[in-house]
C-alpha cells in the first residue's frame, strides 16, 4: 500500500463531535485501548487529518501519526502506536525467512504463519493473555481472528512489531489450508508511511 515515498498532504482540524467518534470506533475496533484511549487521543487536544495518496487518511495529534484508514475501511494503527502499545492489538507472528518478504511489501502468504516460527490464535477463545512478544514464546490470541480483522504482525525473533494489515483469510482458515494470501496489503516498517514527514 505505501511501497513508494509518501509527500505530506494538507492537514485539516477534524471537528470534535468526528473526533468523539474515533474514539468509540478505536475502542470498539481494539477493545484492549479502552484503559489508554485518553492518553492516545486526549479530549482536549485537536486531532488532524491528514490526506495521503490512494485516499489514505492519516489521523495525528500534532506531529504524531496515530492511526489511517482507507475510503471507510477499519482504522488500522500506525506502527508508531503499536510500538508505544504493543499488546494492544491483535497479532500474529512470522517465523524468520518471511521477515525480509513482509518488509519489502510482498503478500504475506499463509506458509510464512503455520511454520515452526510462525504463531496464530490458539482457537480456545476462553483463553486470556497479553498479545504479543512477552515473556519469551509470545501469545497470539485465543480467539481465531475473522477475514476482515485488522491485525498486528510480529516477527520470530524480534521485539517490536514489523506491520499491520487487514486479514484476507481468517486464522481457523489459514490452520487448515496452509496456503495462500493472508494479508495482501498493509503498513510495514520502513515503508513510505513510516517515513513520512508530519511535521
Amino acid at each position: 500500500m505505501f511501497k513508494k515515498e509518501i509527500s505530506p498532504g494538507s492537514k485539516s482540524k477534524v471537528k470534535s463531535s468526528v473526533q468523539r467518534a474515533i474514539r468509540t470506533q478505536l475502542v470498539t475496533t481494539y477493545p484492549l485501548l479502552a484503559p489508554h484511549i485518553d492518553e492516545i487521543i486526549p479530549k482536549k487536544e485537536q486531532l488532524d487529518a491528514m490526506k495521503i495518496p490512494d485516499r489514505v487518511t492519516l489521523y495525528l495529534i500534532g506531529s504524531i501519526p496515530l492511526f489511517f484508514q482507507h475510503m471507510t475501511d477499519a482504522l488500522l494503527p500506525h506502527l508508531k502506536l503499536v510500538h508505544r502499545f504493543p499488546t494492544c492489538f491483535p497479532s500474529i507472528r512470522i517465523d524468520r525467512g518471511a521477515i525480509r518478504f513482509v518488509l519489502s511489501g510482498a503478500t504475506l502468504m499463509a506458509p510464512g504463519l503455520t511454520s515452526t516460527g510462525g504463531r496464530l490464535p490458539s482457537g480456545n477463545a476462553e483463553e486470556k493473555g497479553t498479545y504479543g512478544e512477552v515473556g519469551g514464546e509470545g501469545w497470539y490470541g485465543g480467539r481465531e481472528l475473522e477475514e476482515g480483522e485488522p491485525v498486528v504482525i510480529c516477527a520470530e525473533g524480534k521485539q517490536e512489531a514489523c506491520a499491520v494489515g487487514i486479514l484476507s483469510m481468517g486464522t481457523k482458515e489459514v490452520k487448515e489450508k496452509g496456503k495462500g494470501p493472508v494479508i495482501e496489503e498493509g503498513h510495514y516498517l520502513g515503508d513510505g508511511l513510516w517515513k513520512l514527514g508530519t511535521d
